[in-house]
């Protein structure tokens, strides 16, 4: 009995990697992955619950589906299924608002996810057979990408869990205690990634510089000495660093080595100490302004991100504009900003002095409209040179690409319309997402530039 299986997956880039695990798991036990909704027989949504925005796109994905299951010809065949954080955090709710939901787990519950589906295929096989009198009714194979695994990129997850005590943040009653992901895992795993074809690793945990702080002398930088010595044209980024762990270790390791990407991602979250100590956040202004010029010395081509969260509860005027002129000095090259939510259960909910919606939308889009001036000066920088890019989509029309300077999904793209594109004949073969080519910048918006394709890149 061939069963067809669909899996949607919101949030982070760490339910990308859960999702993927699960994929594989799934294509083990014989499940056929779909890239339509509509055409599975088991609908799974991989959920995300850290802020409102989230929780109610993964409200919105659930009902979608749901009405999918209702409409389907014949009725009732479909499985609908939800895990994840919203799963985890309000599961009596969505059981009870939702009553399409056939199963619901939380977080690292993928064994038990996956038992569950081999008793549905087990069911529909025997319901299929008696339909057919006592033959197996056979699905058609329908072929698709795992989820979270492309040529160009694939996210690699090195932890899970979080000791951090960040008021705002409920990642820690959702995922548990920080556990690292053992080194043999974590290196086989980026083994085979590698030799599917990926060309960049991104490593991601709620926070990847406490990796291997469960055993003496198991450090991130450690750990990205062994993955860079591993065979293969690859790279690797790095996102979401913990501002005061960055030692300085793991600054020469990212300075020294090719294969990593001169990229950090810092959520600083904010920059006023008053703040930081309410948001249970480690370090200072002073430190933090240390720590980033620090960074850019030892490593001159460096692209710095951060996010900052306004409007926390008691955030003044003036604590605002201490934010803005620390991100004036700065000049990050890439910055995200989220509007404080107030999330049941954690401890800045209950602070006194929560700022109206207005001012946190306000504040939002100053920022924004600021960084979008720096974003821009930073990108003229990068006129008339010659940069190696890793193709993410290839069209007749244009392909989208990226220098080390962008994150995928987060970041602004390298963009090579019709008239940057190279001359029949001029390269090895058609262009492909993963293959490396060198691109000349020729202009330059607020978070993308464009680029014509000038050769491709030997090794």
């Amino acid at each position: 009995m061939t069963v067809k299986i669909h899996i949607t997956t919101l949030g982070c880039p760490k339910n990308t990697v859960d999702s993927g695990h699960l994929a594989r798991r799934f294509a083990a036990e014989g499940f056929i992955p779909v890239e339509e909704s509509g055409e599975a027989d088991i609908l799974l949504v991989n959920t995300c619950g850290f802020v409102r925005d989230a929780k109610e796109e993964s409200v919105d994905e659930i009902l979608r589906l749901a009405e999918i299951k209702k409409k389907q010809e014949g009725g009732g065949t479909k499985s609908l299924l939800v895990f994840g954080c919203l799963a985890k955090r309000y599961g009596a709710e969505l059981v009870q608002e939702i009553p399409e939901i056939d199963g619901l787990w939380g977080v690292s519950e993928e064994e038990r996810i996956v038992e569950y589906c081999k008793g549905l295929k087990t069911r529909k096989g025997a319901e299929a057979g008696a339909k057919k009198g006592g033959k197996t009714a056979a699905y058609a194979m329908v072929s698709a990408a795992e989820p979270g695994l492309m040529t160009s990129y694939a996210y690699l997850k090195v932890a899970e869990g979080c000791d951090k005590k960040c008021t705002f943040c409920v990642i820690p009653s959702i995922r548990g205690r920080f556990r690292s992901v053992p080194r043999e895992e974590v290196l086989r795993e980026a083994e085979d990634l590698i030799r599917s074809g990926v060309r960049e690793l991104i490593l991601v945990a709620q926070d990847i510089t406490s990796y291997g702080k469960e055993t003496a002398g198991s450090t991130l930088a450690a750990l990205l000495r062994e993955m860079v010595a591993l065979p293969g044209d690859f790279f690797i980024r790095l996102l979401y660093l913990y501002p005061t762990e960055i030692t300085d270790e793991l600054l020469e390791v990212i300075a020294a080595e090719d294969k990593i990407q001169k990229y950090i991602d810092i959520p600083l979250q904010h920059s006023e100490d008053r703040i930081l100590r309410l948001m249970g956040r480690r370090g200072t202004r002073k430190e933090y302004l240390r720590l980033l010029r620090n960074i850019r010395r030892r490593i001159p081509s460096i692209i710095l991100r951060t996010t900052f969260i306004v409007g926390f509860p008691s955030e003044t005027e003036e604590d605002f504009h201490g934010l803005v002129d620390f991100i004036e000095e700065v000049r990050f090259d890439r910055l995200g900003v989220f509007k404080f939510s107030r999330e049941e259960g954690t401890p800045s909910a209950m602070l006194k002095g929560q700022v109206p919606e207005r001012v946190k939308e306000r504040r939002y889009d100053e920022i924004m409209g600021r960084q979008a001036l720096i974003s821009l000066e930073r990108n003229r920088e990068f006129v008339g040179k010659r940069l190696p890019a890793i193709i993410d989509e290839v069209d007749a029309d244009v392909v989208i690409a990226r220098f080390y300077s962008h994150a995928p999904e987060i970041d602004g793209a390298v963009i090579v319309e019709k008239d940057g594109m190279p001359e029949a004949g001029s390269l090895s073969g058609p262009l492909q997402a993963g293959d490396i080519v060198m691109v000349e910048v020729v202009d330059a918006y607020d978070y993308d530039v464009k680029g014509k394709i000038v050769g491709p890149v030997a090794y």
